[in-house]
């Protein structure tokens, strides 16, 4: 569909050349090239990405049903949605679909391509889906459920009467994308619904298409000719895959690159005084966290759990090792939220996680392993851990494996701990408790797996005062709902919650127009511009 050319080719191979000598004094004018850790790519399927880099690539080149302002979250707006109605009853949103546009393709943008893509997800059933199936949809009600009325008009029939922001919301996030029908089914091979196609495919409609990626290696995206918006002004933009942060330091002073997006406290100091760089941050809803595997018989001791909430150094490790990165902060839901608990009652003591090892019968601590990403910031905060772990007696193995190794082990629930990060997948304080404080089946194959399913923590009560908090409607009350839940939480869970994320990033002074939002899909370089 799309063509590539000569110019394309020859530069995306000399970019993807990480440690090259300088060979140009500045990008194309008409080029946004970033360097990033993009490791955690596992597809760019709508339906499965389920991770921080493609879902700020998903951002950027699909478009889903409702947005919001990224710097007013509460503005809520239609993107292909036009309005929508709430019934009497509360349980039924009809739709109405903008007219007059169009995907990539040239393909029409209808209510048809909006139904298929909410019925797609449901019935794929990846890690994302659980933000569709919440509302009672299956694989064998789901066309009954969302249908179509009209050209450009749907119905979304849920089961009970849910807080209708919470449903706009969950329309927001990447699973929601509107996917080109016409396109996907073009694509299908033996009822994959498109599936071994649009994981390395595209069928949007954003500002940006995806051009090609490579993974590990680089993420090509072209401007949209077909797009319904202002048309940006870079006619592409390049993620090359460098985690290592001096070196996304160098690239930058040399200008051969944009942005650095993975910077430590060494590189962010040294760049603040460079008058040709400007260092921008931005709080995110995402939060550092360890989950520790419930299958495995120390760590399913409480008194396990709480000790290794006393054997982070957390003030230290946001002092120095993530300085300017994080902000300490140990409830489930983000600052920024509704209901939010800001109480962080954990600091680094090593007696009393002695003493709480030896009410579980250890004693002398235990070994367990913990699977890292192997990226210096993941990689650093774990030897962090690892070392005040050690002080009680507990060795902890660290597994470093790439994004996409972790994960899919992690989903597979086949570790003792993980290290990691969370994002909301939209901007409503069910959000992290439905994946935090919710685990309405442990078994095995469940069709749910939030995180309280990787790592095996069954709460049948926890996950009964969550569905009730879902559906209070009065605010104030479903605020005070969500702080009682986050404190029992916090006391009881086999997480450990250590730290907010500050987004950090460095760029040339001529680049502008880069706005860094609450999550990473919200991240937006539509109207970059280069000086």
């Amino acid at each position: 569909m799309f063509h590539k050319t000569k110019w394309l080719a020859a530069t995306v191979a000399s970019f993807t050349a990480v440690a090259a000598p300088a060979a140009w004094a500045e990008t194309p004018a008409d080029t946004l090239i970033m360097a990033w850790s993009i490791d955690d790519v596992i597809s760019l399927d709508p339906a499965e990405l389920f991770e921080f880099t493609a879902g700020e690539i998903a951002g950027n080149s699909y478009e889903t049903l409702i947005g919001y302002d990224p710097m007013n979250v509460s503005d809520i707006s239609g993107k292909v949605a036009e309005s929508w109605e709430v019934s009497e009853d509360g349980k039924t949103l009809s739709f109405k679909i903008k007219e007059g546009r169009t995907f990539a393709s040239g393909n029409p943008i209808t209510a048809a391509d909006a139904v298929y893509s909410l019925t797609r997800a449901v019935k794929m059933d990846m890690s994302p889906a659980f933000i569709l199936t919440q509302f009672g949809f299956t694989a064998d009600n789901v066309d009954q459920m969302i249908r179509q009325t009209g050209d450009y008009t749907f119905e979304f029939e849920m089961d009970q009467a849910y807080a209708p922001t919470l449903v706009l919301y969950c329309l927001t996030a990447n699973v929601a994308s509107v996917v080109d029908m016409k396109l996907v089914q073009e694509n299908e091979v033996d009822g994959d619904f498109g599936y071994n196609w649009l994981k390395t495919g595209y069928a949007g409609s954003g500002p940006f298409t995806i051009r090609e990626w490579r993974a590990n290696e680089v993420v090509v995206m072209e401007r949209n000719p077909n797009y319904s918006g202002d048309a940006p002004e870079m006619a592409r933009v390049i993620y090359r895959h460098i985690p290592e942060p001096a070196t996304q330091r160098i690239l930058l002073e040399q200008g051969d690159i944009d942005i650095a997006r993975d910077l430590g406290p060494d590189e962010i100091t040294a760049m603040s005084s460079n008058p040709d760089l400007v260092v921008e941050d931005g709080v995110k809803g995402s939060i550092y966290y360890m989950g520790l595997n419930q299958k495995n018989e120390n760590l399913a001791k409480p008194e396990v759990a709480e000790a290794m909430k006393w054997l982070v150094d957390y003030e230290t490790i946001a002092d120095t090792l993530m300085k300017g990165r994080v902000t300490v902060h140990q409830a489930f839901l983000p600052k920024g939220f509704l209901g939010v608990l800001e109480e962080n009652p954990y600091s680094l003591n090593v007696e009393k996680a002695k003493e709480l090892l030896a009410e579980a019968g250890l004693p002398d601590g235990f070994t367990v392993t913990m699977d890292t990403r192997n990226t210096p910031e993941i990689t650093s905060l774990a030897e962090a851990i690892q070392g005040t772990m050690a002080q009680a007696g507990i060795t902890l193995e660290l597994i470093p494996g790439d994004g996409g190794q972790t994960l899919t082990k992690y989903r597979a629930r086949s570790h003792d701990i993980y290290i990691g990060q969370w994002g909301p997948d939209y901007q409503d304080p069910h959000t992290n408790a439905d994946t935090f404080a919710r685990n309405p089946d442990n078994s095995d194959d469940a069709a749910s797996k939030p995180l309280a399913w990787r790592n095996a923590w069954d709460i049948p009560e926890m996950t009964a005062k969550a569905d009730a908090a879902v559906l209070e409607g009065d605010a104030d009350k479903r605020a005070e709902m969500y702080i009682e839940l986050q404190k029992e939480h916090q006391a009881v869970s086999p997480f450990v919650i250590m730290f907010q994320e500050i987004e950090v990033m460095a760029h040339r002074k001529n680049v502008s127009g880069f706005v860094i939002g609450p999550s990473f899909q919200d991240n937006s370089f539509a109207n970059v511009t280069k000086d």
